[in-house]
């Protein structure tokens, strides 16, 4: 009976001792089941280039209204739309037949006018009538001169022609319309785009940013100093020639509170237009800059935050200040320093202080731009 109490007593201690084992390897064994291995890069040193954008509005270097001076129907409509013109080329007839009346009547009076200015001086010269009455035949003479040129040269107004090269716009009016001086639309457009015009704005504040942060003294050296602009399509292409800053009105607009500027690009191919619109990027270039990818970052309360790997390999939400920031970079001022190691990938799996099994990669590998496939 006694060995029989010994061997419970024997048994129970190491049931026991083996239920104290397997509590005490069991946060272990989770320990280790939750230190996962992720991705991990070194934050370096780079140049890098970001850009500011501002809406766009093109017009060509020349773009100029065709309207008609006289009253008339169209008829005729010499060339087309998109249809490259010379200056002086006709562009549209419009009917005469008034006018030509209107010529022949004019031509008359001043063949009567003529005649008494012809019937009045060899009495003049024999002093049989006054000088008072030939000069004052020659005055109706004059006047009735002017009338007829004036109806020569409104005939002359009926043949619109082109007052520049260029390049035809739409064509509002067709044949049978009537048209005038005072019509709302103009009969066309000719604009020039072999070059073309970009304008946009900026506020009182980014303004004043450009003013303090461009080399220069005067405002024409800071223009000459401004740095090469691009362009980004509709299509979301960038177009191929960059443009250069060529005015700036330098006044605030009291109603929009900005102030306008101007770039303008070369344009060989001409796939640029009147009405075309776009983006303005402007670069401003960082040297030696501190920079992070914005896959290895994430956001909380408006504030950007990397994940540091701390002492034995945990994983630090840090806090950075963003100075700019690129396609796939920011810019950082604080929050990290060259050489720290940041998790770079799967950031969303992880919280604060949690271990981790660190794989690092080439920063360069992460911060590639993707090429879309389509577009």
């Amino acid at each position: 009976m006694k060995h029989l109490r010994s061997y419970s007593l024997a048994l129970i201690g190491l049931v026991t001792l083996s239920f104290t084992s397997c509590k005490q390897e069991q946060p272990q064994q989770q320990a280790q089941q939750q230190t996962l291995p992720f991705t991990v890069t070194t934050v370096p040193q780079k140049s890098a280039t970001a850009y500011t954008s501002y809406p766009t509005t093109i017009e060509g270097t020349i773009n100029s209204e065709v309207r008609a001076k006289v009253s008339g129907y169209i008829q005729k409509v010499l060339v087309d739309e998109g249809q490259q013109v010379k200056k002086g080329q006709v562009l549209f007839k419009l009917e005469t037949e008034s006018l030509s009346q209107d010529a022949e009547a004019a031509k008359a009076s001043v063949n009567v006018a003529q005649v008494e200015v012809d019937k009045l001086k060899p009495l003049v010269e024999k002093n049989i009538i006054s000088e008072v009455q030939l000069e004052t035949a020659k005055a109706n003479l004059a006047q009735a001169k002017s009338a007829y040129n004036s109806v020569v040269a409104n005939i002359g107004y009926a043949t619109v022609k082109s007052p520049v090269d260029g390049y035809v716009g739409a064509i509002p009016y067709r044949e049978g319309s009537l048209v005038s001086a005072t019509s709302t639309n103009p009969l066309t457009n000719v604009a020039s785009i072999e070059r073309i015009f970009a304008y946009f704005s900026m506020n009182e504040t980014e303004y004043l940013n450009f003013i303090q942060q461009t080399e220069g003294k005067t405002l024409q050296d800071k223009i000459k100093n401004f740095p090469k602009v691009q362009l980004l399509l509709a299509n979301g292409q960038t177009y191929e020639q960059q443009g250069t800053l060529e005015t700036v009105t330098g006044q605030v607009d009291a109603n929009t509170g900005t102030v306008s500027f101007r770039a303008v690009f070369n344009n060989p191919n001409l796939l640029l237009t009147n009405g075309n619109s776009g983006i303005i990027k402007i670069p401003k270039r960082y040297e030696n800059a501190i920079v992070v990818p914005k896959s290895a970052t994430f956001e909380q309360q408006g504030q950007v935050f990397v994940y540091k790997v701390g002492e034995n390999n945990t994983a630090v939400s840090t806090l950075v200040s963003v100075v700019d920031q690129t396609e796939v970079v920011y810019i950082i001022q604080s929050g990290v320093s060259e050489g720290d190691k940041i998790v770079a990938k799967g950031i969303g799996k992880l919280r604060n202080k949690m271990p981790i099994i660190p794989q690092e990669i080439a920063f360069d590998s992460i911060t590639k731009p993707i090429t879309p496939l389509f577009q």
